[in-house]
């Protein structure tokens, strides 16, 4: 078809279009490249790897063949795609601290647990490990299919039928299209008894096969610190995920010190990272009883952390590294795999088994019918040489005399085609007597071992004791100890960080323009104008407070913000914008900023009368975005936000309109989030300022001028109503500002 003519434009709506070629590139990312098959755990990149190497002949028992050219073969023969992915992937394949067991034999640099890359693959050699060998072996017999690469030049393997139970033993993970996996290792030993159980009782169910297989093995060892309900909920699903810890113990020193040493660290973490991870706590000053951090791993991992003095608590340092550090890791477990049809399927840890049992059944009588029919081929000449020594003569009469040969004896001695022509190329020295007699004995050994595997292939009880048999024996060759440790641990504990901070003395200051600063120590708050701002700003709060304070700032637009008293800036200068701590934007005003506890009660009130009680707990945020914590109807700001005093009975709430309402306190609702209720009605205007006080001592407030006198009405009956009301004008001498102080 002509490219430029009319008729090669096809007419399709762009959704159709789009929809058609993208679920074609997704199945191919499901089904051909990242989610493993449950029979033999491999993607296919993996499988193309160790076969070609198996091509190769890179026996355990062979030499080294440089990693390039296994590369070579596998993109230029199976894997189409690109070389350093396909190194990357035999890299990960060598690694003893990425699998549990290592499927090649790397010799040179093949990356280390520090997170350092791998040599280049000119540099690397590589070989099959005896677990490759038992995950390939019987690939000879028949057992699997083969399909044509990619370009029908070569043949591969669909999957490999060795025994080796790869999927669960190695684990695997892979992001697909709208899907992933996330297989943890574990250990063989348990997987092969966990096997057997299955075989000896079918209907087993996934509680009993966890009192076998415990949990996750990793082969960088750790803790597995999760309660057995959460184990067997994560197994039982295919869904979940492990709370994995490193083994960390504390070190007695002579004089009565003490050091944290880490000998095992949490699988897929590097150490490098960790150690950094540690050391910028440290020198950031988030986890002030931690000094220092050594790595003097050699051969093993060797990680020292000394604390700041003796007298710190081991138990909370050692909390606190599991809070902030990769000590403490979590690890998904999302047990998609693709089943016999290739079908992705969230699998339970019994069904992932029990697949991989069908499957060896499958192996086990394919490959024994196999046999059947070469050894009925090799009977079948057996039993043409047993006729020609029979008649040895007249067969060399025939050869002799005949020039066709061939017909004469298949039609004298009732021979099939392929026992004649065995026949005429027969060598002379195998018609000595000696060989006549061993064709005897193997032909008997032959039928005896066919009638063992008729019985094999028609008998289901004799596969599953065959494949005890053979699992048993692969537990004797693989099978070794658990390096995971399983020890139920409860969550880490909600840690006081206040504790682990020095406690001094502090002035916070922030001015009209939202540039924060903290001076050292309790200045004298009449001294304030003495504080130096940039030109045109000017003083807005000051307060003391203590380095372990947390202050909460309260913005226009209802969002609370979290400051560390140790964070802010210091008294030097100007302070720096309280903006670039957190994400309050420029054009909404600041509030009020003071020191917040969780048992801190607050008042807080909008500029459309509307308000209500919270706590200092409710008004903690941990993030630089804060958190909303007051609904804004359109148009509204926050107003007011007031500490209410201990034993507090009482609001008066002044209006714009220079109204004044006193109620119960008991009329505002508590929430952690809200709009609140109203407070004063108002035609004109809106909320001025409002104040929880107690009704019996009255409301005070300060007399103008500069004799520093207040006055105090206690008689506010005028003023009582419900809440909600309009209120009247305020008593003879409160402040024009409508300002209660």
């Amino acid at each position: 078809m002509d490219p430029n003519s009319e008729s090669s434009v096809i007419d399709t709506p762009f959704d159709a279009a789009l929809s058609e070629r993208y679920l074609v590139y997704a199945l191919s990312t499901i089904t051909a490249r990242s989610l493993p098959d449950v029979r033999d755990g491999l993607k296919p990149v993996h499988r193309r790897l160790l076969w070609a190497m198996r091509l190769l002949r890179l026996d355990p028992a062979g030499a080294y063949k440089k990693s390039a050219r296994v590369v070579g073969d596998v993109i230029g023969k199976y894997h189409p795609h690109g070389d350093q992915s396909v190194y990357d992937a035999m890299v990960r394949l060598a690694q003893d601290f990425a699998l549990r067991y290592p499927l090649v034999d790397g010799q040179g640099n093949f990356g280390n647990i520090d997170g350092d890359n791998a040599a280049a693959y000119r540099y690397t050699e590589a070989k099959l490990t005896p677990v490759a060998m038992a995950l390939m072996a019987g690939i000879d017999e028949g057992a699997v299919d083969f399909r044509p690469t990619y370009n029908g030049e070569e043949e591969e393997p669909e999957v490999f039928p060795g025994l080796f139970p790869n999927l669960l033993a190695n684990g695997a993970s892979g992001i697909a299209v709208g899907m992933a996996t996330s297989i943890p290792p574990h250990n063989v030993s348990e997987l092969i008894e966990a096997a057997i159980k299955l075989i000896e009782e079918p209907k087993t169910d996934d509680r009993d096969i966890l009192q076998i297989v415990k949990g996750p093995d990793f082969p960088t060892g750790g803790k597995l610190v999760d309660d057995p309900q959460t184990i067997e909920r994560a197994y039982v699903s295919g869904r979940g995920s492990f709370r994995l810890r490193a083994t960390v113990e504390k070190v007695a020193e002579k004089g009565g010190g003490w050091h944290l040493l880490v000998t095992e660290i949490p699988y897929g973490v590097q150490k490098s990272k960790l150690i950094e991870q540690i050391a910028e706590l440290i020198g950031e000053k988030k986890l002030p009883i931690l000094a220092d951090v050594r790595d003097e791993s050699a051969d093993d991992l060797r990680i020292i952390l000394e604390p700041r003095a003796r007298t710190v608590d081991a138990a909370l340092l050692e909390e606190s590294l599991y809070r902030l550090t990769d000590l403490e890791v979590r690890f998904p477990l999302n047990l998609n795999v693709l089943d016999e049809n290739r079908t992705p399927v969230v699998m339970s840890l019994k069904e992932a088994l029990s697949a991989w049992l069908k499957f060896q059944i499958e192996v086990l009588v394919r490959k024994s019918q196999v046999r059947i029919g070469k050894i009925d081929d090799r009977l079948e000449l057996l039993d043409g040489f047993l006729i020609a020594f029979l008649n040895l003569d007249r067969v060399i009469e025939i050869i002799r005399t005949e020039d066709e040969p061939k017909p004469v004896l298949m039609t004298e001695f009732s021979l099939s085609d392929r026992q004649a022509e065995a026949i005429l190329n027969m060598r002379l020295r195998s018609l000595r007597r000696l060989e006549e007699m061993e064709i005897g004995r193997e032909r008997e050994k032959l039928a005896k071992e066919r009638e063992e595997l008729v019985k094999l292939v028609a008998e289901f009880p004799r596969q599953r004791r065959r494949l005890k048999k053979d699992l048993e024996a692969l537990k004797q060759q693989f099978g070794d100890y658990r390096r995971t440790r399983i020890e139920e641990v409860a969550a880490t504990r909600e840690i006081d960080w206040s504790a682990m901070i020095e406690k001094e003395p502090i002035t916070v200051i922030l001015s009209q323009r939202g540039w924060i600063r903290a001076m050292r120590g309790h200045v004298a708050l009449d001294d304030a104008e003495t504080l130096k701002f940039r030109e045109g700003d000017a003083l807005d709060t000051i307060f003391h407070a203590q380095t372990t304070d947390r202050l909460a700032l309260f913005a226009a637009n209802g969002r609370v913000y979290t400051l560390g008293g140790d964070k802010l800036p210091g008294g030097r200068g100007f302070g720096e914008p309280v903006r670039l701590s957190i994400d309050l934007d420029a054009e909404v005003d600041i509030v009020e900023l003071m020191v917040i506890r969780a048992d801190t009660k607050l008042l807080i009130a909008s500029s459309d009368g509307k308000g209500f009680l919270t706590s200092g707990e409710a008004t903690l945020a941990e993030t630089r975005k804060g958190k909303q914590l007051v609904n804004l109807r359109s148009g509204a700001r926050v107003a007011v936000v007031r500490q209410v005093p201990e034993g507090a009975d009482a609001v008066s709430v002044v209006g714009e309109n220079r109204k004044m309402l006193v109620f119960p306190i008991s009329e505002l609702p508590e929430l952690a989030r809200g709009q609140g209720v109203t407070l004063q009605r108002y035609r004109d205007g809106g909320l001025s300022d409002v104040i929880a006080f107690r009704l019996t001592d009255g409301l005070s407030w300060a007399l103008g001028g500069e004799s520093g006198r207040t006055r105090t009405e206690t008689d506010l009956s005028p003023w009582r109503a419900a809440r909600g009301a309009a209120g009247r004008m305020p008593p003879i001498g409160f402040p024009r500002s409508n300002k209660f102080d």
